[in-house]
């Protein structure tokens, strides 16, 4: 985990180079460097750092990051802010949305947490996204047409992200979706102040100004038109519909109590602009983001100072909120989130939890419910809940636990959501979810694939890096190819040969005739090979034991600044929380990057190579990853380089057999 904001804001906060128990070589022959005992030379070997592993969608973090900070330089003619977008976008065309609101876990994941903090790859994210937004950037639409064409059930992230990614091959696509307005989850789901609709626009627009993307809004597939006539219509069926049924609490009587509703039909209907206010007492249960969201809002639309309605009216969407002045609004008195775990466990982000908790919602943990409380017109009127934990994987009362009575007006379940597929039973897996195989098939439903929260609810991100993989199943499929196994590091790698092919020193064409009478046992002199340069990417992640920290200086991250208001000032405050970094902040952030993996120019090799065998290239041969090469004449096998290598690019290796 990455070291608290707490911790790194107290004044006794200690900076440690190394874990304890690390300060010790671990045998004799490590304390010393040996000459011409191994037998091997250096070789450059391109690993996946934890950051990119740890992303559902598989984002090139690390090429984002080296391109933000000036490692890796774009072509002539393009801005570092375009490049970047280029890289980033290269596996998710949503970068200003995931920059705000996903939860991260390439920062969970981050090296850097071993030297102090991870770094704050969100936030240089969302600078991608919002300098694209700014600089007009466009997708390339270059790919030339194949003719075929793919029905997207659902324009939410996962269906936009397999619209883009199958036009980048030539795919056209039909998205159907049943709201007047892309963007599923992200406009209908979290609140404008989190995804500033103005960003989320731009966002679905850039992926539709593609072209052969065409939309049918307001269709809902399976009761305004039949399966059949989409089968008859296109190639294939992407359903991408997302998870929009919220499921309830776990207590009797839930579904016959009028004022009990779901997170999910709270949040829509103030997304949609028909909530602008709501009843006096809330309660949520979850513990979730959604719940966190669903409390968020509540705190700021408040209710009425002479409330008469039925709260739960405008939640089913049976009445709407026409405009209302603020003078006749107030703040609710009460506003409440129940989790069944620590606040600490919650698995909201934490600095959502603390937001909330600023804002004035007050949060009971290790709570679970076990009885709505009733008036005699069967409508709520409080919740009970006691003490628990978790046994075997689920929640239990604690014996001679506390009883706890929450009064409510409304009370809300963020519990979890499932699909709806009414109209579409032949799909349900009896879950309200539809089944898929490891590449997003559909089983026993020939051109019909999947992805996203219908699959199983998780992170946009998570539908994201599902849609990429789809659109190469669909694309296997309609040229009739069988699909290759899937790599055990599903991610956009960087590419050293498209690297250096875009600098004009890509490899020549291996002539066998040409080279039949070569000993091959070496390509230091040839042009049809990378010489002395090994791809793992696909099969290793890369681990601090394997770099050298100490290198890497104490530097604390480069923060955005929030507009968090107080529970004072919470009432009618909408203006976006996360406000983005600085030219100059996200340089600094970006620099932060240990480039795990992938040299990043620090010389390190060169400077204490004994024999100087290792030795830059030639400016005009230079490219990322391609900065050093060993002259073997000298080499001596001692692995100094290797052992002086921040991003643990180097190995001694060449020569084994």
């Amino acid at each position: 985990m990455a070291t608290s904001k707490e911790d790194m804001q107290k004044e006794d906060f200690t900076f440690r180079m190394f874990k304890e128990g690390k300060n010790n070589w671990d045998s004799f022959t490590d304390m010393i460097f040996k000459e011409d005992t191994s037998h091997k030379c250096p070789t450059y070997v391109h690993r996946t750092p934890p950051c990119q592993s740890s992303c559902p969608s598989g984002e090139d973090i690390r090429g984002y990051l080296d391109i933000v900070r000036g490692i890796e330089t774009p072509p002539e003619g393009i801005s570092m802010q375009e490049y970047a977008f280029r890289r980033s976008t290269d596996a998710n065309p949503f970068p200003s949305m995931m920059g705000r609101v996903c939860p991260a876990p390439c920062e969970t994941g981050c090296n850097r947490n071993d030297v102090e903090e991870f770094v704050g790859i969100n936030s240089v994210e969302q600078y991608i996204g919002d300098s694209a937004f700014a600089g007009g950037f466009k997708f390339d639409n270059s790919a030339e047409m194949t003719g075929k064409k793919i029905a997207i059930i659902g324009g939410g992230p996962a269906g936009m992200a397999a619209a883009y990614q199958l036009r980048r091959k030539g795919i056209a696509s039909t998205i159907f979706d049943d709201h007047s307005e892309l963007g599923g989850m992200m406009r209908y789901g979290i609140p404008g102040y989190r995804t500033p609709r103005d960003y989320l626009d731009n966002e679905c627009q850039r992926i539709i100004d593609m072209g052969h993307i065409e939309t049918r809004l307001n269709t809902r597939v399976g009761k305004d038109v039949s399966l059949a006539d989409v089968e008859k219509e296109f190639d294939g069926v992407l359903w991408a519909l997302g998870c929009k049924s919220g499921r309830g609490l776990f207590v009797e009587g839930w579904n016959e109590t009028p004022n009990c509703v779901s997170a999910i039909d709270f949040l829509e209907q103030f997304n949609k602009g028909d909530m602008k206010y709501t009843a006096n007492k809330i309660i949520c249960v979850g513990g979730g983001d959604t719940s966190i969201d669903v409390v968020s809002v509540t705190r700021r639309i408040g209710t009425l100072k002479d409330y008469n309605e039925k709260p739960e009216d405008v939640v089913t969407g049976a009445s709407a909120h026409g405009d209302i002045d603020a003078s006749a609004k107030k703040a609710c008195e009460s506003v409440v989130l129940t989790a069944l775990f620590k606040q600490e466990d919650m698995t909201a982000s934490e600095h959502e939890v603390q937001d909330a908790l600023i804002e004035g919602v007050t949060i009971m943990n290790e709570v679970m419910p076990v009885e709505i409380i009733k008036d005699a017109n069967g409508r709520a009127t409080a919740l009970k809940l006691v003490d628990s934990q978790f046994v075997n994987n689920a929640p239990v009362a604690v014996e001679g636990g506390k009883e706890y009575i929450v009064e409510a007006d409304l009370i809300v379940a963020a519990i979890g959501q499932t699909g709806d597929l009414s109209g579409l039973e032949d799909f349900d897996n009896g879950r309200g979810l539809i089944d898929a195989d490891n590449f997003y098939r559909v089983p026993g439903k020939d051109n019909h694939f999947v992805c996203g929260d219908i699959v199983r609810p998780h992170l946009l991100t998570t539908a994201i890096g599902q849609a990429s993989i789809v659109a190469d199943t669909i694309e296997a499929y309609l040229n009739q190819k069988k699909v290759d196994k899937r790599p055990k590091v599903d991610v956009h790698h960087f590419s050293l040969t498209e690297k250096m092919k875009e600098a004009g020193l890509q490899t020549d064409a291996y002539d066998v005739a040409q080279y039949k009478d070569d000993a091959q046992r070496g390509t230091d002199t040839q042009a049809y090979a990378i010489h002395n340069y090994e791809d793992r990417s696909n099969q290793e992640i890369i681990s601090t034991e394997h770099m050298f920290l100490g290198h890497f200086s104490y530097t604390p991250r480069n923060l955005r600044s929030t507009d968090v208001p107080s529970s004072d000032e919470v009432l009618n405050h909408f203006v976006e929380r996360q406000a983005g970094l600085s030219d100059d902040a996200v340089v600094a952030e970006a620099g932060r990057c240990m480039s795990c993996g992938m040299c990043f120019e620090c010389d390190n090799c060169v400077i204490y190579c004994p024999q100087d065998a290792v030795f830059k290239v030639n400016k005009d041969q230079h490219t990322t990853g391609r900065y050093v090469d060993t002259d073997y004449n000298k080499c001596i096998g001692c692995h100094i380089c290797s052992d002086v290598c921040p991003t643990g690019y180097i190995d001694m290796a060449l020569g084994e057999g």
